[in-house]
């Protein structure tokens, strides 16, 4: 990463006519365009299958892919879909994320295709599985969701499925085996197609970061399969749930209600279910973002049914001993460490200890001359700079309601004044810092205000919905960041 520059954008915020970010044309076309604009890295967020509000934080699985970003024209190739399905599919190219017609729509559209599939495919998909250990359990759940109308697990009548009893599970192997065999089949599209994609980024000297959030949802292929790996009841619900504190983002604090792990039976197992997540996702991507890093260190433990996060207490994490079994399983794998929120000497010191660049964020700095996160504050070059992170706001948005002393601070600081300049002056500052790796979002780039703002913590509805225009990332922006980035020694 060594004086390199990046761009955060999220797979479903690609544009395209099929109403989401796919992994086709669109999504080598930005490989290209950052190729064009001189950059080596893109950020995406998680490409898991999601769940409640849309959250690519909040998947059904830490394994498999998000159907939703399939590229149908993938499969009208592979004759598995006809020129007017895709034409049906089509919604306006310019609207934000509308999730609830997706869902409605896309898994029809999926089924007609695996209806259609051919009986070389169907042994690839059968060599696909066979190769995936976990997809075979995530596609029974899968199933078996949709057998008992999209319950929860932990909701379903039979308990001994909801003890994922293996003499339980086998009747229903064979019932649900059609259903089992699309969901299989799906996962085999996803991974295809982010191969294929993954191998033209690389191609064109592009990694893909990825990001491991540090928590599952508690209804989840993982939880229901691996209860044993969590806190939770004999009935598998979780006594207590994780969050964090009152911070910048939220006076409430962050109540994000998923299942505590169960650290002490993982660390007795030697961290399996860590290492195999790790190298699940080291094919998918080049360089791992490990989500709420301080976590590892010590975590927000909140009963379950508490109103808010305030009710909460820290508890120890796993520490070296998780992090010193992953650098050592996968040494060839770059790490980013995300040590934001509240944090402690204990977990700068785990984060050194492990070897690992933390993250600075331009957007969080212009409090007075001595904030760690101003670039004549770096004490390392090994970190990585951000305007700001798909929690932020963009750069316009950021300046618009920031107060007046911040704003204040930073046009002295920028040597600038006016959001236009300063925007341009913020992304200068991150260019010209010492961290060995800078990634803005594209909507800095684009000169977006909070129009283009992808989340909002704390808030549950209304996030993950941005779209980028199509022809944004256009010929001249991209040579625009080029000559920015060479400025300034990023190659």
């Amino acid at each position: 990463m060594e004086r390199s520059a990046g761009i955060l954008l999220p797979v479903f915020s690609l544009p395209g006519p099929y109403g989401i970010g796919s992994l086709g044309r669109e999504a080598r076309a930005f490989a290209d365009f950052l190729h064009d604009a001189g950059q080596k890295w893109w950020q995406v967020l998680p490409v898991g299958p999601t769940g409640a509000g849309n959250s690519p934080y909040t998947s059904v699985s830490t394994f498999a892919g998000n159907p939703l970003l399939i590229d149908l024209e993938d499969l009208r190739d592979r004759g598995l879909l006809t020129e007017g399905e895709l034409s049906a599919a089509r919604a306006p190219e310019r609207a934000a994320i509308d999730y609830a017609a997706l869902y409605e729509s896309r898994e029809p559209l999926l089924r007609q295709a695996f209806s259609r599939l051919s009986g070389t495919e169907a042994q690839a998909v059968r060599d696909f599985a066979a190769a995936a250990p976990w997809l075979g359990e995530y596609a029974l759940y899968r199933a078996l969701k949709t057998h008992f109308d999209e319950a929860a697990w932990y909701d379903w009548p039979d308990k001994a499925l909801r003890r994922h009893d293996p003499a339980a599970l086998e009747p229903w192997r064979t019932a649900l085996a059609e259903d089992i065999a699309f969901h299989q089949t799906v996962q085999f599209w996803f991974f295809s197609q982010w191969r294929a994609l993954k191998d033209h980024a690389n191609g064109l000297g592009v990694g893909i970061i990825g990001d491991l959030p540090i928590y599952v949802s508690l209804d989840s292929a993982d939880v229901w399969s691996e209860r044993k790996a969590f806190l939770l009841d004999e009935t598998g619900r979780p006594s207590r749930v994780a969050g964090v504190p009152p911070d910048y983002f939220s006076a409430e604090g962050q109540l994000w209600g998923n299942p505590l792990y169960d650290w002490a039976a993982m660390k007795a197992d030697g961290f399996g279910w860590w290492i195999r997540r790790v190298e699940g996702a080291s094919r998918l991507f080049d360089a791992i973002r490990i989500d709420h890093f301080r976590a590892f260190e010590r975590y927000w433990s909140v009963p379950a049914g508490a109103e808010t996060a305030k009710e909460g207490q820290w508890e120890k994490g796993p520490g070296m001993d998780l992090l010193g079994v992953l650098t050592n399983w996968f040494p060839h794998i770059t790490y980013i460490a995300e040590d934001l929120g509240l944090l402690t000497p204990e977990v700068h010191q785990l984060r050194q200890a492990a070897g690992l660049p933390g993250m600075k964020v331009l957007e969080f700095a212009f409090s007075d001359p001595g904030n760690a996160y101003l670039p004549h504050n770096y004490a390392s070059r090994r970190c990585v700079c951000y305007t700001g992170t798909h929690d932020n706001d963009t750069a316009l948005g950021w300046y618009d309601h920031a107060a007046e002393s911040e704003r204040a601070f930073a046009e002295r600081y920028l040597g600038a004044s006016g959001r236009e300049n300063v925007r341009r002056a913020l992304l200068r500052c991150g260019m010209g810092s010492t961290a060995e790796l800078f990634v803005a979002q594209m909507q800095d780039y684009l000169a977006l205000g909070s129009e283009g703002r992808i989340n909002v913590p704390g808030v549950a509805d209304g996030n993950w919905r941005w779209r980028m225009a199509p022809g944004a990332a256009a010929v001249e922006l991209a040579a625009e960041i080029r000559v920015l980035t060479e400025t300034y020694g990023r190659r």
